[in-house]
């Protein structure tokens, strides 16, 4: 028997049908809210509202899980590669040799970007932040593949996939070769994509670019890490802007704009700028911890909790450890990193932090890695971006496979009632 929830309102009595996931989650379907009784749902955030139903994540904030197409990713990111979980993200399935081969000579394939493109990038000044940078170029794709995507062509809907995953991460190094004032790179189809993504950022034409192995293992595990994420902000605005039938690179391009906020994607940028600013005061790491501690102190510790999740968050769990290996390996002697060390230290046994569920969260590692690897901070975000993509692919797909209708929130007026038009001279 259907479960079914009742509202009263004015003495009237409304039934609406009980959905339930295939995690037992529950919601209550609301489609016919305004029709019956006139009136509608105040939700600021979207913190208690389902837009849409999904097969692509399960995310339990309480419990600490991350699942992708019902993967752990604690499997995930110890057993699989960065594309090879792009793949399962993408179309459902873990690709199978074959499948996963083609995917990359398919990627490779359409790496090379119009050399037009470049003439864009050169009209953007030199410190100009390289996210906007990204989200420009992203959308300038659109003019030059102005061709609009059957999406019940499967064809079409392949390629516009690999071309989205192949170029998107020659504009994204682009980003940073230009803010260094470097010529820009191209990809190579000898390498990999993590190993392609380290030496376009960083290979010069006066010598080869050595590859370390265990930072490829790292980036690979962040990029896994941030390929999906349920609804967030920019992969909702992926939805909404694909649910007015925006092709795939202007979706993609409004995604990399809210992933900019320093509320979602800019938080590990945010978490270096707090060392920084530790350091440039003295670095006491004690100091700042206490401050964290004083609620009448605006001073936050950037980079410990997380929005979703109440416990902890699993992906902080896979990438400390990978953030210890490159620190080892790397033998990096940087003050900034001993403060974060010095921080995540005291905080997993503080009881403050400790019964608050104040752990470090993934952006404090990530960024941390970023800062060994030499990548400049206002770049953080970008390699978030890079790991998201595969993700936002994926929701854009299904919200057009589903046919969702477009997306178009209700308000409540607050404003003025009607009033009458006064000419000047009564102004």
């Amino acid at each position: 028997m259907s479960k079914t929830a009742i509202l009263e309102l004015d003495g009237n009595k409304y039934e609406f049908p009980v959905i339930v996931g295939s995690e037992n989650e529950v919601a209550i379907d609301i489609n016919k809210l305004r029709d019956l009784t006139g009136a509608i749902t105040m939700d600021p955030g979207y913190k208690n509202s389902g837009s849409c139903k999904s097969n692509i994540t399960f995310l339990d904030g309480e419990e600490g899980i991350l699942r992708y197409r019902g993967y752990a990713i604690e499997d995930l990111a110890e057993k699989a590669s960065f594309l090879e979980v792009s793949y399962l993200v993408i179309f459902g399935e873990l690709p199978t040799t074959a499948q996963l081969e083609q995917f990359e000579a398919d990627i490779r394939k359409y790496s090379l970007v119009n050399e037009e493109m470049k003439n864009i990038i050169d009209g953007f000044p030199k410190n100009a932040h390289p996210m906007g940078v990204l989200s420009s170029l992203t959308s300038a794709l659109t003019a030059f593949n102005p061709k609009v995507v059957n999406v019940e062509n499967e064809g079409e809907m392949y390629e516009a996939i690999v071309k989205t995953m192949g170029k998107f991460l020659v504009l994204a190094t682009w980003t940073f070769r230009k803010s260094s004032g470097y010529p820009l790179n191209y990809y190579d189809n000898t390498k990999g994509y993590v190993e392609n993504f380290m030496r376009l950022m960083f290979e010069l034409p006066t010598g080869p670019y050595t590859i370390n192995p265990v930072v490829v293992d790292a980036l690979d595990k962040l990029f896994i890490l941030h390929a999906d994420h349920e609804q967030n902000c920019s992969t909702s605005t992926v939805r909404m802007v694909g649910s007015s039938h925006a092709g795939l690179f202007a979706s993609i391009s409004a995604g990399v704009s809210a992933l900019w906020g320093p509320l979602h994607g800019g938080a590990n940028q945010a978490v270096l700028e707090m060392l920084e600013e530790i350091q440039k005061n003295g670095g006491d790491a004690d100091k700042y911890l206490a401050k964290a501690k004083d609620k009448d102190d605006p001073f936050r510790l950037m980079g410990f909790g997380h929005r979703v999740y109440k416990n902890f968050d699993p992906r902080a769990k896979i990438i400390k450890k990978a953030a210890d290996e490159v620190l080892s390996t790397l033998g990096v002697n940087d003050p900034v990193l001993q403060i974060a060390k010095k921080l995540e230290e005291s905080a997993l046994v503080d009881e403050y932090f400790v019964s608050r569920k104040l752990y470090p969260n993934v952006d404090f590692y990530s960024g941390i890695i970023y800062r060994a690897l030499g990548i400049p901070t206002d770049m953080f975000t970008v390699l978030f971006a890079i790991g998201r993509l595969p993700g936002w692919i994926a929701q854009w797909k299904e919200m057009r496979e589903n046919k969702e209708p477009i997306g178009r929130p209700r308000q409540i007026y607050t404003g003025y009632p009607l009033r009458d038009f006064k000419p000047f001279e009564q102004r």
